[in-house]
């Protein structure tokens, strides 16, 4: 089975998504039969290359109700294990490190992309750190395993851009306005950063509608949250 997690690094809701899914996903009796690839959406894809203060951002775009915005997301993260720090998160242009991620996935493979994508929610979200920096961009990368002289060529230049382009034109055509949004086997989508029930719940639909649900051994037992939007 494959999933399809469209999603960007400045959404909370696809920290908190993705969290709960892998919950659910290490409940899944046919777990290792699962590739999980992570597609890129930008929230934001006009967002200035030059960092700004995430709070003053987000006030300005939605005004008075953005403390509550994230003091809301703040909570039901902590639920996760994640700790939200929208002080010190800075508003960044997050092409870049869509582009490190397409790296991950066709060079290093789907869990060396999972990781990074962990690695760069984090670092958005906890530690302060500018996604839209190549230099700090490279550094997430070398811890999650990424050659560094690899990463500081790839980012210098535009290799990697078009296909990322490409993969943002095929959202749209898909109809994704709001993330994170999981697809499975491209034909099946599930919106928002649901409990993991429910996606224990889809894993196992979408594996009995294709025939790859896990046979029980003998005597074994069978095994609305929000999004961002535009």
């Amino acid at each position: 089975m494959k999933v399809e997690i469209y999603s960007d690094i400045a959404c909370p809701w696809c920290y908190i998504g993705k969290r709960r899914f892998e919950q659910a996903l290490d409940r899944f009796p046919g777990r290792a039969d699962v590739e999980v690839v992570y597609r890129p959406y930008q929230l934001v894809p006009d967002a200035p290359a030059e960092a700004t203060a995430h709070r003053a951002w987000l006030a300005e775009r939605y005004g008075p109700q953005s403390v509550a915005m994230d003091a809301r997301v703040t909570e039901l993260g902590r639920a996760e294990g994640i700790t939200y720090d929208f002080d010190a998160a800075l508003h960044a242009n997050t092409f870049l490190g869509h582009r490190l991620l397409h790296l991950a996935e066709s060079e290093y493979g789907a869990a060396v992309q999972a990781d990074l994508k962990e690695r760069l929610l984090k670092a958005h979200f906890t530690d302060g750190a500018d996604i839209g920096d190549r230099a700090q961009l490279t550094a997430v990368a070398v811890a999650a395993g990424l050659d560094a002289d690899r990463v500081a060529s790839y980012l210098a230049g535009e290799e990697g851009a078009d296909e990322v382009r490409a993969q943002l034109a095929e959202a749209r055509a898909l109809g994704i306005t709001a993330v994170p949004t999981f697809v499975f086997e491209g034909r099946w989508a599930v919106q928002g950063g649901q409990e993991a029930d429910t996606f224990l719940q889809v894993l196992q639909q979408v594996a009995e509608e294709t025939g790859t649900a896990p046979v029980a051994e003998p005597g074994a037992e069978a095994c609305a949250d929000g999004a961002c939007a535009v």
